[in-house]
């Protein structure tokens, strides 16, 4: 049996790039889910803050 290291090398990046593309989809997602929830609690505080001016 004859392996060589390159076709090592080939099928573990191979392998690492086949993995990563979904993980990086799946972490995207949750970024962009992250960013959306925070910016929505700004949104919130600044309604707030002018609802409470608009009060004095």
């Amino acid at each position: 049996m004859n392996v060589h290291i390159g076709d090592i090398l080939f099928q573990l990046f191979a392998f690492v790039m086949l993995l990563s593309i979904p993980t990086l989809m799946i972490v995207l997602l949750f970024m962009l889910k992250g960013r959306r929830s925070r910016l929505d609690r700004l949104e919130q505080k600044v309604d707030q803050l002018l609802s409470q001016k608009e009060e004095r």
